[in-house]
């Protein structure tokens, strides 16, 4: 059993309705999945994560549930899920599934119940108000289609609590039967074989709400119990949350509470090095984050499921990543973020795509991909929201990208110019060695073998190198890296010879082309406009 099989994982994330479909219905299902995993067993993904799979009404793509324990019939049935399990767990992958229990939705039978009756069971399951509470306007998550986080309910002759749409009440965390049925649908999946689960809006679900209180306090003892409870139910399962807070708080979610947390900040800080060609945000993202306990790790990321949240930056440094990739009004979401894919953010330049997903792959932490990414797949800005990067999957030369048989899909694939199916899709890549989707399989290779970026230490190496290059390096037991990553679009050279004690032959293992070999005393390393370097000084072996 490899306990922390966690920090040497790649991720891939992906919607099971947008990535396959296997019966015609337009919508994309498990079996449709399933026939799809040797796919990601080639690229060279070791855990599969997917977002909500539960059943629902599907005002809010999957995130408002109506029952914990049982898979959407549009997707499949709970027999198909365990077949996906095992058939992903004979190929080396890992299941992970979304914990969404911050809320679930109005049509939820225990809301029903606890509206219906000030004397049901289930009335303390939720958070309600006598009187209008003060704050009803603040702390709103989707500003702009939200108006209140308190909503009166006219049945229940009081206001409920919703820190995201009025159609989803908050669950009462301060109830021990709300944290007993969340630990129990944990056991739940866990048991039919899952791997752990990503757990949404951790700060909200830890929130013990008090009306009229903006700044309510949050219970991080909730956090300690799950994680004890879903260990000893499975020893190896992993606790990935998101919780974007400010740097001070982070520590709180870790030691002995969450195995992993995505990192918004650095990810923040590296929209900001690509746009500015500079990578001081990097370097300050490396330096400000604290310090993990033993067993703590980040998850990196460039683009994820949500739109690109720029709310950690200052105004400045927020107005220059929107000129660079979200210049126009439909591009950006909520003021404070991005809602279109990476690659034409990049302009669609293989060697910026390159470098950026270079360098996500090579920093501190678990690196995971989004669906669609490893093949350079754009947005369609008509679609309304985040659901702009929930277009399906691309597969072929077939109607719809190969997506369906039906004429009616879900949603719309990307079609027409650069980004359209007709001619960006897995079955043009697959046949070309030099297509982003190979050079994906490569680099994912040679990270899998280079075991010291997800479990060492990541260190700016501080010595002077040309404008807009980034020297990092990971050092572990099980040897030593660096690596070089050039923002600019300028050639240059860099001088690492203050490293060269460190290595008796440093060997090149991943790049961008074919440079010369690198000399002994390393003090005149090439590197191309948006080059990379990956370089092994040292193996612990």
């Amino acid at each position: 059993m490899n306990e922390r099989w966690y920090s040497k994982a790649v991720v891939y994330c992906l919607d099971i309705d947008t990535f396959q479909d296997s019966n015609g219905d337009g919508v994309g299902d498990i079996r449709g999945l399933i026939g799809r995993l040797d796919y990601l067993a080639r690229l060279g993904i070791t855990c599969l994560w997917l977002h909500p799979i539960h059943p629902s009404p599907n005002r809010d793509d999957g995130y408002d549930a109506t029952d914990f324990y049982n898979v959407d019939p549009r997707f499949g049935t709970l027999g198909d899920f365990a077949e996906l399990l095992h058939e992903a767990r004979n190929r080396g992958i890992r299941v992970i599934i979304d914990l969404v229990v911050n809320h679930v939705s109005n049509e939820h039978p225990w809301f029903r119940s606890a509206r219906s009756s000030p004397d049901s069971p289930y009335r303390d399951w939720f958070v309600w108000s006598d009187t209008e509470p003060a704050d009803r306007g603040q702390g709103m998550v989707f500003p702009g289609e939200q108006k209140e986080t308190w909503t009166y309910d006219r049945t229940a002759k009081a206001w409920f609590y919703h820190r995201f749409y009025d159609f989803q009440p908050d669950l009462n965390i301060t109830n021990p039967a709300v944290r007993e049925e969340i630990k129990k649908i944990c056991a739940f999946w866990l048991q039919l074989g899952v791997s752990g689960f990503r757990m949404d809006a951790v700060p909200f679900i830890i929130e013990r709400t008090e009306p009229g209180n903006p700044n309510s306090p949050k219970d991080f003892d909730f956090l300690t119990e799950l994680r004890s409870h879903v260990q000893w139910r499975k020893g190896d399962a992993m606790l990935l949350a998101e919780a974007n807070v400010e740097p001070a708080e982070l520590t709180n979610y870790f030691g002995g509470r969450l195995h992993m947390l995505f990192d918004f900040m650095l990810n923040a800080r590296l929209m900001l090095a690509l746009a500015r060609e500079d990578p001081e945000g990097i370097i300050d993202a490396l330096r400000d984050t604290p310090a993990l306990p033993d067993g703590g790790q980040w998850a990196t990321f460039l683009r994820n499921h949500d739109e690109v949240d720029l709310s950690r930056l200052t105004a400045d440094q927020r107005e220059d990543v929107f000129a660079a990739f979200g210049p126009a009004p439909d591009m950006r979401l909520y003021d404070r973020g991005i809602r279109r894919r990476l690659a034409p953010m990049l302009g669609n330049d293989r060697r910026k795509i390159e470098l950026a997903y270079a360098l996500q792959f090579s920093l501190r932490g678990t690196p995971v991909l989004r669906y669609g990414e490893e093949i350079g797949m754009g947005e369609d800005l008509s679609l309304p929201g985040r659901m702009a990067i929930r277009t399906p999957m691309q597969w072929s030369f077939q109607p719809h990208g190969g997506f369906t048989t039906s004429d009616q899909p879900l949603r719309p694939p990307v079609s027409g110019g650069e980004y359209g199916w007709e001619t960006l899709n897995v079955t043009a890549q697959r046949g070309d060695r030099n297509s982003l989707l190979s050079w994906f399989e490569r680099m994912i290779r040679t990270l899998r073998e280079a075991p010291e970026v997800g479990g060492g230490s990541c260190q700016h190496v501080d010595v002077p190198v040309p404008r807009g290059v980034l020297a990092h390096r990971a050092v572990d037991t099980t040897g030593s890296m660096l690596f070089l990553h050039n923002l600019r679009g300028d050639d240059c050279e860099v001088d690492m010879s203050s490293l060269a004690g460190e290595s008796d032959h440093p060997v090149e293992v991943l790049s961008d082309d074919g440079y010369d070999p690198i000399s002994e005393d390393m003090s005149a390393v090439s590197l191309n406009g948006y080059g990379y370097r990956w370089i092994r000084l040292r193996r612990g072996w």
